[in-house]
């Protein structure tokens, strides 16, 4: 077993951020590469911006990533079963005990009411595992604020503390950190101890080559749970944010990355975030998952998003999911895509009414294709069903069916695209379309279908 100990300390003050996201999967992978331990430390001084909601998010998130975490306060595990994590407001004891051994030192001293620490006036070099030697002109470096007025300990101090005190050996963090591993360093010089080894990852770039923030699309976590992205996608391509498994691979089981991640084949240059390629590797898992996985899956998903989609049967929600899945690739997607056969009520996109029913003939291929489907005997088949559009259109003097087969489609769902249409209409049944042919064509005969409606 390892004496790694790595860690990740988010504080708790809004969404978890696709970069903190990444940070704890590397300090995650690492731990579990070389067997060390994975803690997971909340910091969380800051009270007055602090919210349980934004630790629930935190935890919710990494649960999903199948990122676990080894530690609890006790070091033995919390309750029922779940480890850890620290916080960083219940260790106040622990730092009042470190400040009067820095303050023994006489590098400390009072200014208006705050605790300063004597920032050294030499040059410091930051061993760095992933950008090399970094040196620090700490001789302009102002004094470092340690202790705030109202008596509660500053971040740099508790970081160090407890990194420190939880025996962290290396620090895997986002490289935007590197200018305060300096400061870090000074304090564990003054305490009299060896720091942690360090390893500043790149930043997460958007599209326009600035630093991912808060306010760009897609940088919260939990964005992509909620749209229904499979969270074993969005870790591997997590993974792919800063480090490579060379080979030109990029889809790869956790299992593997795992074997293979080192701190040495981290990038040096920052990564941008490509949203289309999340979509992509997403789109491969999707293809992936055995049929019992996405059963359970939609089921989960829908039931969260789209409730009233337990209310269909059995046999029609299974067919339904049968049908769609080859077309979709996230939850989102397959919420969408449910829509139209959640309710007999459905709406009609714009597009429909644009390109179907805008044209003066669509009543009657409408009329054709009702009757066609009613005087059907026996159940409704994949190739019942194209029998009868070729039907409608040799009655209508058109060259090919793809005109009543695009009418057909924006009839029994209201939408221009789907699922393949031949084995919808089976999975609808012969009553469902013909009710919806019916449906539709008293409101284009009414007027109602027009693309001002």
């Amino acid at each position: 077993m390892s004496d790694v100990r790595v860690r990740f300390a988010p504080s708790p003050t809004g969404l978890l951020h696709i970069g903190g996201a990444r940070t704890a999967l590397f300090n995650w992978l690492y731990a579990r590469h070389v067997g060390g331990k994975f803690v997971l430390r909340v910091e969380d001084t800051d009270q007055s911006r602090n919210t349980q909601e934004a630790v629930d998010v935190i935890f919710r998130g990494m649960r999903w990533l199948g990122l676990d975490w080894d530690e609890g306060p006790d070091g033995k595990g919390g309750t029922q079963g779940e480890r850890g994590p620290y916080f960083q407001s219940q260790r106040g004891s622990i730092y009042a005990k470190h400040l009067e051994k820095l303050q023994a030192t006489g590098k400390t001293y009072e200014d208006g009411g705050a605790l300063k620490f004597k920032m050294p006036k030499t040059p410091c070099v930051v061993k760095d595992m992933v950008c090399g030697d970094v040196t620090f002109d700490r001789t302009v470096e102002p004094d470092l604020v340690i202790r705030r007025k109202d008596g509660s300990p500053v971040f740099h101090f508790v970081n160090v503390v407890d990194d420190l005190e939880m025996g962290i050996t290396h620090v895997i963090r986002g490289e935007d950190h590197l200018s305060n591993t300096q400061k870090h360093i000074a304090l564990y010089e003054a305490l009299g101890v060896t720091p942690p080894q360090y390893a500043h990852i790149p930043l997460i770039l958007n599209q326009s080559g600035s630093k991912m923030s808060k306010r760009d699309d897609g940088a919260a976590l939990g964005f992509y749970e909620d749209a229904g992205y499979l969270p074993a996608a969005v870790r591997n391509y997590l993974c792919l944010l800063g480090w490579s498994p060379g080979a030109n691979e990029e889809v790869l089981d956790i299992h593997e990355i795992v074997k293979r991640f080192e701190l040495k084949d981290l990038n040096r240059s920052n990564a941008r975030f490509d949203a289309a390629k999340l979509f992509w590797i997403n789109g491969e898992y999707w293809r992936a998952m055995a049929d019992s996985e996405f059963a359970e899956f939609a089921k989960t998903y829908l039931a969260k998003h789209r409730p009233t989609a337990a209310s269909l049967s059995e046999s029609l929600r299974d067919g339904l999911l049968r049908v769609i899945r080859e077309k979709i690739r996230t939850g989102k997607e397959l919420a969408e895509w449910m829509d139209p056969y959640l309710t007999e009520d459905y709406s009609y996109s714009p597009e429909a009414r644009k390109k179907q029913f805008s044209n003066p003939d669509a009543g009657k291929l409408l009329h054709g294709l009702e009757q066609g489907f009613a005087a059907l005997d026996g159940d409704l088949t994949d190739a019942a069903a194209e029998m009868i559009c070729k039907k409608v259109a040799e009655d209508a003097a058109l060259p090919k069916p793809a005109k009543v087969i695009h009418l057909l489609r924006a009839a029994v769902s209201g939408h221009t695209v789907g699922p393949s249409l031949f084995p919808l209409l089976t999975v609808l049944g012969k009553k469902t379309v013909v009710a919806r042919l019916g449906r539709t064509r008293s409101l284009f005969d009414s007027g109602k279908l027009g693309e001002a409606t």
